[in-house]
């Protein structure tokens, strides 16, 4: 054989072996870290409201005035349509999605500290509220570590605040929902 001959079978010879290595499957890389959620400071709205429709066939209903508030947001409104002197409580949701007919389509609670759905269950005194002989309840809230717009994890426009009952036979039925919409 003569020179030429063996370059040329080196060369395919190589070709052929890079060609090889070129589709192998490579190594699995691990998976990127999740980024941390960002928690912001204050939020770009200077407002909200949630205007609370009945769910699960009550009469349930009210108007809440959002505001930024030292640590996190201030709620304040009323709520009429509830069991006459009874125990409520009001809930911040994970979706603003009311549209299902029990309210189920808010998701779990929302934890605006962490800005993930809450992982603790709660002692059911934040965002107590007590009716009056009339079935009204005037509501005064903090929602620590929550803001208003912007886009961070604990920003709670476009999540849902929910009202749950104190009927019996049916605690913590979510009887209200409204969407957190600036205005």
């Amino acid at each position: 054989m003569n020179r030429l001959s063996r370059l040329q079978i080196l060369a395919t010879t190589a070709a052929g072996v890079l060609a090889g290595c070129a589709s192998a499957p490579r190594p699995a890389q691990p998976p990127a870290p999740a980024a941390p959620a960002t928690i912001a400071a204050t939020g770009t709205a200077q407002g909200a409201i949630a205007n609370l429709a009945s769910a699960s066939g009550s009469l349930v209903s009210g108007r809440l005035v959002l505001s930024p508030d030292a640590g996190g947001v201030r709620v304040r409104g009323e709520i009429g349509g509830l069991v006459r002197n009874g125990t409520h409580n009001v809930r911040l949701h994970a979706r603003g999605d009311c549209s299902a007919v029990d309210a189920s389509s808010a998701g779990p609670e929302f934890d605006a500290r962490a800005g993930a759905p809450s992982r603790q269950p709660d002692s059911g005194d934040r965002g107590r509220v007590i009716a009056n002989a009339n079935g009204v309840a005037t509501l005064d809230l903090l929602l620590p570590g929550a803001v208003l717009g912007g886009g961070a994890a604990n920003d709670i426009v476009g999540r849902s605040l929910l009202v749950l009952g104190a009927t019996p036979g049916a605690i913590s039925a979510r009887v209200a929902c409204g969407t957190v919409q600036p205005r």
